[in-house]
This record gives structure tokens, sequence and C-alpha cells, in this order.
């Protein structure tokens, strides 16, 4: 290897990988060699599509799924929370790191309306999340078809609740998790190991309040999904209107509560980068 006259790239085995280069950081290294290691540890767009479809899919399979099997088995609104919870907190450890773990439209609206995800690629993360969501739901009606439909998994809401009422509810309750997510995501000040945990958490919570009278959708793709499968449209604006204002003022919100990175920060990132890519001389 020292007699090719070629420049070779090791890892520092002294330092860990950057975590914070996910794909909302993508774009923002201008020096030619960071340029270089953010293209070698950041994922392809072909594996972040992947990542959002089987991501968005596993969510609204077991959570949705587990509505319908509330209905055989009950499993109470508390257990249906848990699930939510779990499933969403396992999936942002898997796949956050690949493609971010949106998994909700609005999500991926409010991060690129506050200039920290590519507008070019909301397009893809929005039809990726809503076949996700739309695959899980044909699922379920093929495995649960001794039931005679799948509405259990529809968001819905009462006639005694108001259009306004429950576009204050999920406004409410989308704003409280995309508030979360920033805290802990896109915060150069929070600890990130938690970040899963805090997130599922809000969702638990979010449904154990919110689920018995608008169904707690928080999510674009979680109503649409079900509502395509059903065939049911009912009142379907206001799952997609509510969560996405929810999510652009809570990172609104959030921005006003951000602080930049101080000169040791960057001083300190810059080390990491040194460090994880030696460049060498033959």
């Amino acid at each position: 290897m020292a007699e090719t006259p070629s420049t070779v790239v090791s890892l520092s085995p002294k330092s860990p990988l950057p975590t914070e280069l996910c794909i909302m950081e993508e774009g923002k290294l201008g020096h030619p060699q960071e340029s270089a290691m953010n293209m070698a540890v950041s994922p392809s767009n072909f594996q972040k599509i992947i990542a959002e479809i089987v991501g968005t899919y596993i969510l609204i399979f077991a959570g949705c799924g587990a509505a319908l099997v509330d209905r055989e088995k009950t499993l109470t609104i508390v257990g249906i929370a848990i699930v939510w919870g779990l499933v969403l907190m396992s999936l942002i450890y898997a796949l956050g790191h690949v493609s971010g773990a949106h998994f909700n439209p609005a999500v991926t609206v409010a991060f690129a309306a506050a200039c920290r995800f590519p507008l070019i690629h909301v397009p893809m993360y929005i039809l990726c999340q809503l076949l996700g969501s739309t695959l899980a739901c044909l699922s379920l009606r093929v495995l649960f078809n001794d039931q005679d439909d799948i509405r259990p998994t529809l968001t819905q809401y009462s006639s005694s609740t108001t259009d306004l009422e429950a576009i204050t509810w999920e406004f409410i309750i989308t704003f409280t998790l995309m508030f979360t997510i920033c805290g802990v995501t896109s915060d150069h000040r929070a600890n990130k190991e938690l970040s899963g945990v805090a997130i599922g958490a809000t969702v638990l919570i979010n449904v154990l309040i919110a689920g018995p009278i608008t169904g707690a959708s928080m999510n674009p793709a979680r109503s649409i999904g079900p509502a395509v499968v059903s065939g049911v449209y009912k009142n379907l604006w206001v799952f997609v209107v509510a969560p996405i204002l929810g999510a652009m003022a809570a990172t609104m919100i959030y921005n006003l509560l951000r602080l930049p990175k101080s000169d040791e920060s960057k001083e300190s990132t810059k080390s990491i980068y040194n460090d994880l890519y030696q460049y060498s001389d033959p």
C-alpha cells in the first residue's frame, strides 16, 4: 500500500463518528476535506427512501394494528398509547442515523420551513411516508380479514366535537411533539442519546390525552393511509392541516430559544473532523 502513489484515508480509533451529521446538516460543510467526509458518512437518497418507507410502514402497522387488536382483545387507550410510543422510540434509534426518522409529513415540512432540511427532498420524503402508511394499512386489512372493516384505524371525532375543537386538539398535540423533536434533536446543547425516549414518551402522552377525542393523529400520513384503504375521507382535511400548522409553529417558537454554536464548539467540531479523517502522503 505504501508503494502506491495515492492518498490514504483512515479512521482514527480515538474519535467517535460525528452523529450530528444527519440529513438536516447536508450541504453545510464548505471545506473540501469536510465536504468529502460528509459525502462519505451521509446515506444516499435511495437509503433514505427505503428508511422512510420501512419506518413509516412499521410505525403505522404497529400503531393501527394495536387499534384493531383492541377490537378483539381489550388493550384500552393505555395499551394503544404504549404501542405508539414504544414503536416510534425504537424506530428513531434504528433509522434516525439513516433518514432522520421523520415518518411524518408535518415534521418534514416544518423542518424544511425552518431551513433545517433541504426543500428538494420534501416531495420525496412525503411520498415515501404516504406509501409506507398506505401499504401498512393494506397489510392490516388483509391480516384482519375476519373484521368487516378497519375503521378503528381511522382518526375521527364525534359529532359533539366541533371542527374548531378538533383542529385545536391536533394543533396542540402536534406542537408539543414537534417542540420536543426540535429540543432533543436539532439543538446542539441537547442530550441526543435520549432523543428517542423523549419523543416516544411525548407521543405516548399525547395519545393518552387526545386519543379518545380525535384519535391523536399528529401525522398526516397516519390519517391518510387508513382513509385511502378504508375509503372514508370524512374530516381528513383536519388531520392534514392542523398537524402541519402545529409543527411549523413549534419550529418557529423553538427558534427563539436556540443559541448559536460558540467558537469553542466550532473548534471542537473541527478537531473531530481532523481526527476522523487523516490524510497522509505516500
